[in-house]
């Protein structure tokens, strides 16, 4: 009776624990199928710290390339995506870019030397 009643508590916790995980995969899966990839031609802003070192380092008309990092075994491995060409300062914290190579996705970084922004839609 003690067996069953061991048995029965750890499938209870399977089955606690199990159902929100398969929830929350649930609930995740239109936003991995919804993710936007933006290609040449595009127009995306890059989200940026607002220092002067950004605004020095970073000018109109300059092509920047953009990076992905993804995770690999415990670490980032980073990989060129494409490239962008900025085309003007927006507000303080956002540079509006056109993407000129590759395919870019919310969330890469474009990176000049020390600068580095956030692409946003």
């Amino acid at each position: 009776m003690k067996k069953l009643y061991t048995i029965l508590s750890v499938l209870a916790l399977v089955a606690a624990f199990s159902a929100p995980a398969s929830a929350l995969a649930q609930e995740l899966q239109p936003q991995i199928k919804s993710e936007v990839v933006m290609k040449v031609g595009g127009k995306v802003h890059l989200f940026h710290s607002g220092t002067a070192d950004v605004k020095k380092e970073i000018c109109v008309g300059d092509i920047i390339p953009v990076y992905r990092e993804l995770p690999a075994g415990g670490s980032t491995k980073t990989s060129e995506v494409g490239k962008i060409k900025v085309l003007a300062y927006v507000g303080e914290h956002y540079i509006e870019a056109e993407i000129v190579e590759g395919e870019v996705k919310v969330g890469d970084i474009a990176k000049k030397v020390t600068a580095a922004c956030i692409v946003q839609p």
